[in-house]
C-alpha cells in the first residue's frame, strides 16, 4: 500500500507525516490518526498504519517530535538503555507537552479532511501517544468518535492534564489495552480512568492484557508478543466497524 509523505502546517512549524490510503480511497471517508510511541516514526509504526488503513480508513501517522529537529532512527529495544538516545528520547517527551499535540491535531484533522477523509476520525496511541490518543477525543469531540490506547501510560495521573481530568469532554467511544504489568499504568490508575469514564458516561472498555509487558503490540518492541499483538488487532477492527461506520 502506497505511503504519501506529507508537511503538515501546525502553529509551530512543519510535522512530517505518512498519509496511508485504504484499498478503495473513493469509498471511505472514515480517518484515524495514529500517535506514535516514544520511538518516532519508522518502519514497524508504517507497517501498522498500513494494517488500520487495511481495515478502510485513510491513516496518518504525524511526527510529534517535529519541534526537537532531526533524530532517530532509534532502536525500540535499547534506546531508552543506551546514551545518548536516551536521555534524547526523555528529553523530546518531556518537551512534546499534551497542549502541544491537542494544538496539533486541528491540523492533522484538516491534513485528513484534505486527503478525503472528512467523515469520522479515531485516534489511536500507543505508549505516549495512548494519552494524546484521549485527550483528542476530548479536545475535538465533534470529528474524533472513536479512541484507543495500548499500553498507554499515565492516564490517570495527577498531571493537570492527566486524560481522566477530560472524561466529561469525551464523546466517542473508547477502547484502553492495558499491559498486564506496566509501571507507568499502575493498577490504581486503572481504577481512577474507569471511574471517571463511567462517571461521564463515556462508552468505554478498559482490558488488562494478562501477562503482557508495555509494548507488546508494536513488532519491533523488545516486549512484542504477537498473541497479544494479533488481539489487539481485533479490538481496533471491532472499534473502526462500530464507531466509525
Amino acid at each position: 500500500m502506497a505511503k504519501t509523505e506529507l508537511e503538515i502546517s501546525t502553529g509551530d512549524g512543519s510535522a512530517r507525516a505518512g498519509l496511508f490510503a485504504p484499498r478503495q480511497p473513493g469509498r471511505s471517508r472514515a480517518g484515524v490518526i495514529f500517535y506514535m510511541d516514544a520511538f518516532g516514526p519508522r518502519p514497524a509504526l508504517d507497517e501498522m498504519a498500513e494494517r488500520m488503513a487495511e481495515l478502510g480508513c485513510w491513516v496518518l501517522l504525524p511526527d510529534l517530535f517535529y519541534r526537537s529537529g532531526p533524530y532517530g532512527p532509534f532502536d525500540a529495544k535499547t534506546a531508552f538503555g543506551t546514551e545518548p538516545s536516551g536521555s534524547r528520547i526523555k528529553s523530546m517527551i518531556g518537551s512534546t507537552t499534551q497542549a502541544m499535540t491537542e494544538r496539533d491535531t486541528e491540523a492533522f484533522l484538516s491534513a485528513l479532511a484534505d486527503a478525503g477523509a472528512g467523515g469520522p476520525i479515531a485516534a489511536v496511541g500507543y505508549c505516549m501517544g495512548g494519552g494524546r490518543a484521549l485527550n483528542a477525543a476530548a479536545a475535538y469531540p465533534d470529528r474524533i468518535r472513536a479512541a484507543a490506547s495500548f499500553h498507554g501510560g499515565n492516564l490517570a495521573s495527577d498531571a493537570p492534564d492527566s486524560p481522566h481530568q477530560n472524561a466529561a469532554k469525551i464523546r466517542a467511544r473508547v477502547y484502553v489495552g492495558v499491559a498486564g504489568v506496566d509501571r507507568s499504568f499502575p493498577p490504581e490508575q486503572s481504577a481512577r480512568l474507569a471511574e471517571a469514564l463511567r462517571r461521564a458516561e463515556v462508552d468505554h472498555a478498559i482490558e488488562n492484557y494478562v501477562g503482557m509487558g508495555h509494548g507488546w503490540a508494536v513488532s519491533d518492541h523488545g516486549a512484542y508478543d504477537r498473541s497479544g499483538a494479533d488481539r489487539h488487532w481485533k479490538r481496533l477492527a471491532t472499534l473502526f466497524e462500530e464507531a466509525l461506520a
